[in-house]
């Protein structure tokens, strides 16, 4: 049960999943540090180090986490672990006085973490995977609805629904690849001891012990080793990570971001699920604000932050370690994966009931449409035997016309200008010109590929879960 006396992070409460707090909460934190602690004596019983008895027992009372009594050992010896190893220890009769044979404090925790980072991606990456079908559906559904594309916030040509989604899709899609081979490649630091170079474990088993060791335990716990490490594992593979987590973000910025603009009543297509009770506006009933594309922004934003201050680990620690990166890494990876759960809990929820106003569609095409139209009716003439240049200031000075008319509040009359303009139809016939303008059609290969981006999304989902 939360305390609200004092201060909670939001990510306690608000954002993100249950499961992902699970991960990085304190007990699955200090369950990991004891698995590690029990698998490094299970595996030393080989060299006659521990007995079989003493590991029993370390088995025996390895869930017994007592996170207050050891924040109150920590008090005095300010030493998070060692915190943790005392009342561990002080559980097992039998087996406490062997635990911690022969490793440093991040023989555990940076293996531990490497743990919590697998179990966050474990859990992230289907759920990415479920935006990624939500989206392919969608897309297919609405691979020929054309819409008006816009270039420097202005309209510019018709283009289609499903394509512009599936311009999404293809970045979430990219970024789901690029946290798999995070997965597959992500090591923890081994068993190497205070500097890295394992000297504690080859004294006690000899060289090649000390290999077996590390390829039992990595066997063991599933995780892959670092070949070199220092008192750490390599901090550049944090900024690999984050930087993967963060391209992830920015991808789910953009998508709220042109919701945001698309959802706003000036142009009014989309917008965000929004229930009878939700309230938009303290102040002005009638709001109908996309907050749930707000908070994705908002929070994308701060994931954007984390690759720094990863580049600032990698490349401020000095020698064979400093501590000047610990405290931040504290929050670092809980934050971000918790950030990057809610966003793509949210992103899943906003596209699978996105709200598609076709009437609005249709309105902005009609306004805007016969402005693209006019390229059209310019590479036609041009075919015809018209001069580039001098049919292109025709058709410009017509369009500042329409523009004109348009700003007045009347329908779009660029069609007819152009089909009695004679400087147009002494190269185009004017039936012919007012076929061009029916913008529908100039809509290129957005339909064909968008359903290919749809299928590409299935086949590589289904081929990641083989």
């Amino acid at each position: 049960m939360l305390s609200f006396e004092d201060y909670q992070s939001p990510f306690s409460w608000r954002y993100g999943s249950a499961e992902m707090r699970r991960i990085w909460g304190e007990e699955n934190k200090r369950l990991l540090w004891r698995r590690l602690w029990v698998s490094l004596a299970e595996a030393q019983t080989e060299w006659g180090l521990v007995s079989r008895e003493q590991v029993d027992d370390l088995k025996e009372h390895m869930l017994e986490v007592d996170v207050p009594q050891a924040l109150e050992f920590e008090k005095t010896s300010r030493h998070d672990l060692m915190a943790e190893l005392k009342v561990f220890a002080s559980q097992c009769p039998l087996g406490g006085g062997i635990l911690h044979l022969g490793a440093t404090s991040m023989d555990i925790k940076d293996n531990a973490e490497a743990l919590q980072i697998a179990q966050s991606l474990d859990l992230l990456l289907p759920k990415l995977a479920h935006l990624l079908m939500l989206l392919a559906v969608k897309i297919e559904e609405y691979a020929a609805l054309p819409v008006m594309a816009f270039t420097h916030l202005q309209p510019a040509e018709p283009t289609t629904l499903g394509y512009r989604l599936a311009g999404y899709a293809q970045d979430f899609l990219e970024d789901h690849q690029s946290l798999v081979r995070v997965r597959r490649e992500l090591k923890g630091k081994g068993f190497k001891g205070a500097v890295g170079n394992a000297a504690s474990f080859t004294a006690l088993l000899g060289p090649e012990g000390q290999r077996c060791l590390e390829a039992r335990l990595s066997e063991t716990l599933q995780l892959p080793f670092f070949d070199a490490a220092t008192q750490t594992y390599p901090r550049r593979q944090d900024y690999v990570i984050l930087s993967a987590l963060a391209s992830l973000a920015a991808g789910a910025h953009k998508f709220a971001f042109d919701l945001r603009l698309l959802q706003s009543e000036v142009i009014g297509e989309l917008a965000e699920p929004f229930s009878e009770t939700q309230v938009g506006s303290s102040a002005m009933p009638f709001k109908r604000n996309p907050v749930e594309a707000e908070k994705i922004c908002s929070l994308a934003r701060a994931v954007s932050a984390a690759p720094l201050t990863a580049w600032n680990n990698s490349a401020n620690s000095l020698l064979e370690r400093t501590l000047d990166d610990s405290a931040n890494r504290r929050t670092l990876f809980p934050e971000t994966f918790l950030a990057l759960d809610e966003i793509v809990i949210v992103l899943a929820k906003i596209v699978d009931g996105l709200k598609i106003d076709t009437t609005r569609m249709k309105s902005n095409l009609e306004k805007f449409g016969p402005f693209a139209a006019v390229e059209r009716v310019m590479l036609a003439a041009v075919k015809n035997g018209a001069d580039r240049q001098e049919m292109h200031e025709v058709l410009r000075g017509l369009s500042m016309a329409a523009w004109q008319a348009l700003e007045k509040g009347e329908l779009n009359p660029l069609a007819e200008l152009v089909a009695r303009d004679e400087r147009v139809t002494r190269w185009i016939a004017p039936e012919i010109s007012r076929q061009l303008f029916k913008v529908e059609d100039y809509t290129g290969m957005a339909e064909p590929r968008a359903r290919e981006i749809a299928q590409k999304v299935r086949d590589r989902i289904h081929a990641n879960q083989e």
